[in-house]
C-alpha cells in the first residue's frame, strides 16, 4: 500500500511530497522527494513494538537547515574526491569544493538537495528521477538519474539505482541513512558485522592513501560481530583523526550479507546486501547535539550509524581501485537491500 501527502515547500518554492510504503505486516517506509530521501523506517522489536529506526527531520525546514545527508540519495559521486578534481582521457575537471574548500564531498550535494520527480510504479514501489545538467558541480555530462524504492513482504527495502550520461563521466550513488535500531539513544551497544578483510586508511583530509589495509588485529575488524563502541575509542591513529569510524571497507565477494547489525535490547536486526565493492561505515562522529532532529530531539554524537554502499572514495584518482567511469550512453546500475528482522541469540 502506498499513500501520498504534502511535506511542505522548499525555500526556493518547490513543493515536496511524502510517500509512505507499507506492507501487510505494518512495516512502513516514508520517502520524500527532496533528496530522494528515506525519511522514516518503522519496524517492530521482539515484543512487536514499532519504532522509527532512521534519524532525520520532521520538516522540510529541518532538512534544508540542519541536514548532514540524513537519509538522502547521494551522488553524482558519493564520498570524497581529492582536491576537487579528476581527469578523463586527458581532460581535467574542476569540481565544487564543498568540504573545507579542499574536497568535493558527495558530488557537491547536488542530488541530495534537489527535488526529484516521483511516480508510483506499483503498490510496493516508488521511482524517483532527476536530471543533472552537463557541468553541474563541475562534472561532465548531462546525467539522468533514477532511484527506485521497493518494500517487500519480508521487510526488505530494496534500492535500485540507475544513471545514464551523454558524456563519459564518473558515477557513484548511495543512500546516507543514519540507522538506530533502538530508535533512541546512541548506537555504541549495537552489534555489527562487516564482511571485509581490508579497509582503506586515509590521510588527514579523509582521502584514501591507496593502501588496502588488513583489518586483522586492528579496531577495524568486524568480520566477527562486535559492539560498535568496543573499539571506537581505541588508541589508533585512524580512529583519532575521524573521532571514530568514518571509513570505507573493501567488501569480500560472495552471496551473503555485506553487513549485519542488531540492537541487543530491542532485538531489531538489519542485513545489508549490495553488488558494490565497498561500504562506508560512519557513526555520526561529528554530530554534537546542536542540531534538532525529529521531535526536536538533539542529534548527538553516535546517534546513528551509516552503511553507505559504494565504490571506494576518490576512485577517479586511484587507478588501482575498482573503477566507476562510464562511457556516454553506458548505464550505471546497482542495487542495495536493507532487510529488517529480529536477532535470535
Amino acid at each position: 500500500m502506498i499513500t501520498k501527502k504534502d511535506f511542505g515547500t522548499t525555500q526556493s518554492g518547490e513543493s515536496v511530497a511524502l510517500y509512505t510504503l507499507e506492507n501487510s505486516k505494518g512495516v512502513s517506509v516514508d520517502l520524500i522527494t527532496y533528496g530522494a530521501t528515506i525519511n522514516a523506517i518503522r519496524v517492530p522489536d521482539r515484543n512487536g513494538e514499532f519504532a522509527d529506526v532512521v534519524k532525520g527531520f520532521d520538516t522540510i525546514e529541518g532538512h534544508e537547515k540542519y541536514s548532514n545527508y540524513q537519509g538522502m540519495t547521494v551522488g553524482r559521486y558519493a564520498n570524497r574526491i581529492a582536491d576537487g578534481k579528476f581527469s578523463i582521457d586527458g581532460t581535467e575537471y574542476a569540481l565544487e569544493k564543498n568540504e573545507k574548500g579542499i574536497t568535493c564531498l558527495h558530488g557537491g550535494g547536488e542530488l541530495s538537495h534537489a527535488v526529484w520527480k516521483a511516480i508510483i510504479t506499483d503498490d510496493t514501489s516508488i521511482e524517483m528521477s532527476y536530471s543533472s545538467p552537463d557541468g553541474a558541480m563541475g562534472f561532465p555530462g548531462k546525467v539522468d538519474f533514477t532511484v527506485k524504492f521497493t518494500l517487500y513482504e519480508d521487510n526488505a527495502l530494496k534500492i535500485d539505482y540507475s544513471a545514464v550520461s551523454d558524456k563519459k563521466t564518473v558515477i557513484n550513488m548511495t543512500n546516507h541513512a543514519y540507522f538506530n535500531l533502538a530508535g533512541k539513544g546512541d548506537i555504541l551497544s549495537h552489534v555489527l558485522m562487516i564482511n571485509a578483510d581490508a579497509f582503506t586508511p586515509t590521510d588527514s583530509r579523509s582521502i584514501p592513501t591507496g593502501e588496502l589495509r588488513k583489518v586483522e588485529g586492528t579496531p577495524f575488524d568486524f568480520r566477527t560481530a562486535k559492539p560498535i563502541g568496543r573499539d571506537i575509542g581505541a588508541d589508533d591513529e585512524q580512529l583519532k583523526q575521524c573521532r571514530g569510524y568514518d571509513y570505507n571497507f573493501c567488501l569480500n565477494e560472495g552471496d551473503g550479507p555485506a553487513a549485519v547489525a542488531y540492537d541487543p535490547e530491542s532485538g531489531r536486526m538489519m542485513e545489508v546486501f549490495t553488488d558494490l565493492p565497498g561500504v562506508q561505515l560512519y557513526c555520526g562522529n561529528f554530530l554534537d547535539g546542536t542540531r534538532p532532529g525529529k521531535g526536536g530531539e538533539p542529534l548527538i554524537q553516535y546517534c546513528g550509524f551509516c552503511l553507505e554502499t559504494q565504490f571506494y572514495p576518490n576512485t577517479p584518482n586511484m587507478p588501482d581501485f575498482p573503477q566507476c567511469t562510464f562511457d556516454a550512453g553506458e548505464k550505471f546500475e546497482s542495487s542495495t537491500v536493507f532487510r529488517f528482522g529480529l536477532y535470535n541469540a
